[in-house]
């Protein structure tokens, strides 16, 4: 029976398990039987370039590498701009000694910074590995930085674990970084150098790279959430129960009720179902919305056609009609066929991926959907609102 070893770890002579990974990449590519399985990660990759016609030979170098200017801008738009000085003082300080390279990628797979060992980036230069390079797997395939987006996970790629036949002598570790506020990728913070250079601890390295990130993207949002809170103050003690949340329906403050956390991303003129509040029509208030009760019924009718072109549509006082992505109808017809105590994460990544594994995409996902419909969804678990009716009106 072909067996799984465990991947690079303390103990491993890092050369011989570089010949076994080589032998495995070659039987599979091949269409020979390997030695082993290579592991499932490795495994979706290469299977998803060889569905796509994408040979080892093909990605050599990155297929784009953006000039000058559109990486400034991409420098400029990118939330991570503010997570570099303390990633330079925690982690790229440690680099040389270390020998290896601190990437940040954006969510394009677009290397926006490069810092580290002067040696190893001379030897990332050669393989394309620069900023403003497209690192996404479609471009130079199996990679910690393109891989780690198309998966939503953490990506460890030791050697020929690598589609491209270039990039068998290295090692990359890539750290998807998620905005706290909706829990979308940002981007990715990958470490690599050379394979036989690889230390058990650099994972550990770049886990705690991303944390330091996410802390310092949290420590952003709770800031911006405090100013909305002192700018709204006035606003919000004149008349009734009413909420002010951000773009991202965060909770700044409350007054008459108590407050959710957060609710779905406000709209103009889109109502919103807010718990405690009832229906509520959002009004802009410098960077963020104040939601206030509406005189009307609360029972909310929600029409779901899971056709050709899936859309949902809220019927009452307001009506609108949004369209939905493939993977947010597969939620929905989830979600209709659920129990009445709703599905939990790792419920819906076993109905979506057919595995428990997925339970980060699911956030993500979810937290899109609810961005794009309202707060017909709960979390906690994952169901229909109490008020909400809803109608399958085309499987």
């Amino acid at each position: 029976m072909i067996h799984r070893p465990p991947t690079v770890g303390p103990g491993v002579d890092l050369a011989t398990r570089a010949r076994q990974l080589g032998r495995v990449r070659d039987a599979v590519l091949s269409g020979g039987r390997p030695p082993e399985l290579p592991r499932p990660i490795v495994a979706r990759s290469w299977q998803r370039l060889r569905d796509a016609g994408i040979t080892p030979e093909r990605c050599v170098h990155p297929s784009e590498v953006a000039g000058f200017t559109e990486v400034e801008l991409r420098r400029l738009r990118s939330p991570l701009r503010s997570i570099l000085p303390e990633l330079r003082e925690t982690i790229a300080c440690i680099a040389d000694a270390a020998d290896f390279v601190l990437v940040i990628a954006d969510a394009d797979g677009v290397v926006l910074w490069r810092e580290g060992a002067r040696g190893t980036r001379r030897h990332a230069d050669d393989l394309g590995f620069i900023e403003g390079a497209d690192w996404s797997e479609d471009s130079v395939g199996t990679n910690a930085i393109g891989t780690a987006l198309v998966e939503d996970a953490s990506v460890h790629l030791f050697s020929a674990e690598h589609y491209a036949g270039r990039h068998q002598g290295w090692y990359c570790i890539g750290e998807p970084v998620h905005d706290p506020r909706t829990g979308e990728v940002l981007g990715v913070v990958d470490i690599s150098g050379p394979a036989l250079s690889e230390h058990p601890s650099t994972i550990a390295l770049a886990r705690t790279a991303v944390r330091i990130a996410e802390s310092s993207l949290w420590r952003e949002h709770r800031e911006s959430l405090d100013h909305l809170r002192e700018a709204s103050a006035p606003t919000l003690a004149a008349r009734g129960p009413a909420l002010v949340v951000d773009a991202n329906g965060w909770v700044a403050a409350a007054h008459g009720l108590a407050a959710p956390d957060r609710v779905a991303a406000p709209e103009t003129g889109t109502p919103l179902l807010v718990p405690g509040l009832g229906l509520a029509i959002p009004e802009p208030m410098g960077d963020g919305w104040i939601l206030r009760r509406r005189d009307t019924e609360p029972r909310i009718e929600l029409e779901l056609d899971f056709g050709e072109s899936p859309r949902a549509t809220v019927l009452g006082h307001v009506t609108w009609t949004r369209g939905l992505s493939p993977r947010h109808a597969q939620i929905l017809r989830a979600l209709v066929d659920a129990p009445p105590e709703g599905l939990d994460a790792t419920d819906l990544s076993i109905a979506l991926f057919g595995e428990p594994d997925h339970i980060v995409a699911v956030r993500s996902e979810i937290s899109r959907l609810r961005k794009k419909l309202g707060s017909i969804l709960t979390t906690q678990p994952y169901r229909f609102a109490d008020e909400v009716h809803v109608r399958v009106v085309a499987a």
